[in-house]
């Protein structure tokens, strides 16, 4: 049971974090996070990462790894998952991967294609072609409408990777990807839903947006603002964004609560579509229902 390994998912405030750090005493394990926002030092508020003495009690992967003007992306993911599971093997523990952003897991149980070298002066070309967005996705549709048709004209992320792709290798970017399969990391990686009612998670996340306020959330937004400035890709998150609108007066204090909120509820409908959509869930239900289950049962893969 010790060398388990299983992630939990589920809509953000629905528990996540307090189940993992149950279930990590229970079954001697570690824990790797899969959220964006945690993975930054000094965005603990914003972030609701558990606290320094939650932290203290199980060895966490995937927290304060990065600073707040460095970039978080699928890369860096994989170098902590490495990290985590050396870590779980050397000490004969058990890893649980919990978090939010459900991207990540779906790279480590279906795999992400490996991309080609991308030179300098392709970088540059690439780079030209994309300081207008409408032209570059029309570009994109006269080379490959195959793939251009499956994502939106506004992913800029999408769109750069794939002309970067054909410039590359002169090759249509869905053809690459065909020649170029993804290969899984953890192939049969069990994942765990936690589902909750609508009404009841939108009470948690007003609990936890009101708290989130009365901890110093406007002081610490103000402190990441002056020292990094609104640039950074994490300045941008929910939570963050909004207090920097209420700096420049788009929201009173009540409203920049409530916005907020909605906010948050909004993603945790993302996160449900996107969990039930593309990953592969071994079991959905509540928090006591997948403690019950995992405490009693050998599951799942091994490192």
């Amino acid at each position: 049971m010790n060398k388990n390994i299983f992630a939990i998912v589920g809509p953000t405030a629905s528990g996540k974090s307090d189940l993992a750090l149950d279930l990590a005493q229970k079954l001697n394990s570690v824990i790797l996070s899969v959220d964006s926002l945690a993975v930054y030092k000094e965005i603990d508020i914003a972030s609701a990462k558990p606290s320094k003495e939650e932290l203290a009690t199980v060895k966490h992967f995937g927290i304060d790894e990065l600073n707040p003007d460095e970039k978080f992306s699928v890369i860096e993911f994989l170098e902590h998952f490495k990290k985590a599971k050396s870590y779980a093997k050397e000490h004969n523990k058990g890893l649980i991967i919990v978090g939010g952003t459900s991207f990540y897991l779906k790279v480590l149980s279906q795999g992400i294609s490996n991309l080609p070298k991308i030179e300098p002066n392709i970088k540059l070309e690439v780079q030209e072609i994309m300081l207008n967005l409408n032209i570059a996705y029309e570009f994109l549709k006269s080379i490959d409408l195959e793939y251009a048709s499956k994502i939106a004209s506004s992913d800029r992320y999408r769109v750069e990777k794939a002309i970067g792709i054909y410039k590359a290798v002169n090759m249509p970017p869905s053809q690459y990807f065909k020649e170029n399969p993804p290969e899984p990391v953890i192939p049969n990686l069990p994942i765990y839903e936690i589902a909750i009612n609508r009404d009841i998670l939108r009470e948690r996340i007003n609990l936890r947006t009101s708290k989130m306020l009365e901890m110093g959330l406007i002081d610490e937004v103000a402190y990441l603002e002056h020292k990094y400035g609104r640039a950074p890709q994490s300045m941008g998150a929910i939570g963050i964004k909004e207090v920097l609108d209420y700096f420049d007066g788009v929201y009173s204090k009540k409203e920049l609560k409530d916005k907020i909120a909605t906010n948050t509820a909004r993603l945790a409908k993302r996160q449900v579509t996107f969990n039930k959509s593309q990953l592969k869930i071994e079991f959905s239900g509540s928090v006591e229902e997948i403690k019950a289950l995992l405490c009693s049962h050998r599951i799942g893969e091994y490192l």
